[in-house]
């Protein structure tokens, strides 16, 4: 059995190594890595292993990194100190999880549990479902502001606003036909609600949207003067810090 090993400690790798060689008497020790890129290059050079023994967290990183980048279709024995709520996924969805430090029948359990589920034909891997348990779930941004006006309460969807901005140490938003609104948050705390990919600070005063955006000019010191549709009575000057950053969310 082709085995590789995913370990970055040395003293972790070669006890490993020993228990693998004593508990498989078919066991070739095809290659180990340390890092993400290291393993990477091992996977684009070398043919898919039987069994991988991998360590969670690598010189560089994650190991759940690879499952993006290389199609892993052999059984995985992960080896881990990850927290306990993550162990359940391991064990259902992966051959098994040895839990640092590891001993020889920790890994004589894995093999004979491997072996069974071979036997029976009854593993299928699914790491990912394991990548959906181990990675925190995706960054909810605000979909709609409600906007309170005396006793009239106002649902503005994100599609609705063209930017937000603060003016006498008050903060507003712009719809798109130009109307505004005075909003409960400060620029700071609405920058954290909103997508970036959608809205970009420029300086202190203005979070604009990209569809705001009617004219740009360069002005002094490679910084850029926006001018913005709704218009705005304002300075919007793109700060000279956030210039470069500016630049590139225009491009993504």
């Amino acid at each position: 059995m082709q085995i590789l090993i995913l370990e970055d400690e040395e003293q972790a790798l070669k006890r490993l190594q020993k228990i693998i060689l004593e508990v498989m008497t078919d066991a070739v020790l095809t290659g180990s890595t340390s890092s993400v890129e290291e393993t990477i290059h091992w996977f684009q050079h070398n043919p898919m292993p039987d069994l991988i023994f991998m360590d969670i967290q690598l010189a560089d990183g994650n190991s759940f990194q690879l499952f993006n980048v290389i199609k892993i279709n052999c059984p995985v024995i992960f080896t881990t100190a990850y927290e306990n709520y993550a162990l359940e996924a391991f064990k259902v969805n992966s051959v098994d999880y040895l839990l640092k430090p590891i001993d020889k029948a920790d890994v004589k359990r894995a093999i004979d549990k491997l072996k069974l589920l071979q036997s029976s034909r009854s593993f299928v891997a699914d790491y990912a479902e394991i990548l959906k348990t181990i990675q925190p779930p995706a960054k909810k941004y605000k979909d709609r502001f409600i906007i309170k006006i005396g006793d009239t309460i106002k649902s503005l969807s994100i599609g609705e606003i063209a930017y937000f901005y603060t003016e006498n140490k008050s903060n507003f938003v712009c719809t798109n036909e130009g109307k505004r609104y005075p909003i409960d948050f400060n620029l700071d705390q609405t920058e954290q609600m909103l997508n970036a990919k959608n809205f970009f600070r420029i300086n202190r005063q203005f979070i604009i949207g990209h569809h705001a955006i009617e004219e740009m000019k360069a002005h002094t010191r490679s910084r850029i003067i926006v001018k913005l549709n709704p218009p705005s009575r304002l300075d919007t000057i793109v700060a000279l810090d956030r210039a470069q950053d500016f630049r590139t969310w225009l491009s993504e």
